[in-house]
């Protein structure tokens, strides 16, 4: 079984900082791509920040203000967030591309449970 464990959010004013980590584990074979996604109440999933094979993509709304980094030793992702606004309020949900031992070329989704991040005066 494969598993994602999300860590970090909780409640900060605006203008402040929080760091959302994730990490991979199980029986990995490989892990291609990892990022991060957002869901606000009643509105859509939407892509924050995604690390793949070197290249990295931000959101249009979080460019300059979110840092997305790996640590591949660890299995694990991070989403550094400064300058936060009330309009980031959303839970937050790792995504890693793992492929298993026994499948190396069958990689597949695995989500995350979902952090709580909060922006509020």
């Amino acid at each position: 079984q494969v598993q994602l464990v999300e860590s970090g959010g909780g409640l900060v004013q605006p203008g402040g900082s929080l760091r959302l980590s994730c990490a991979a584990s199980g029986s990995i074979f490989s892990i291609n791509a990892m990022g991060w996604y957002r869901q606000a109440p009643g509105k859509q999933r939407e892509l924050v920040a995604v690390s793949s094979g070197g290249s990295i993509m931000y959101a249009d709304s979080v460019k300059g203000r979110f840092t997305i980094s790996r640590d591949n030793a660890k299995n694990t992702v991070y989403l550094q967030m400064n300058s936060l606004k009330p309009e980031d309020t959303a839970v937050y949900y790792c995504k890693a591309e793992i492929a298993k031992y026994g499948s190396p070329w069958n990689a597949q989704d695995y989500w995350g449970q979902g952090t709580q991040v909060t922006v509020s005066s």
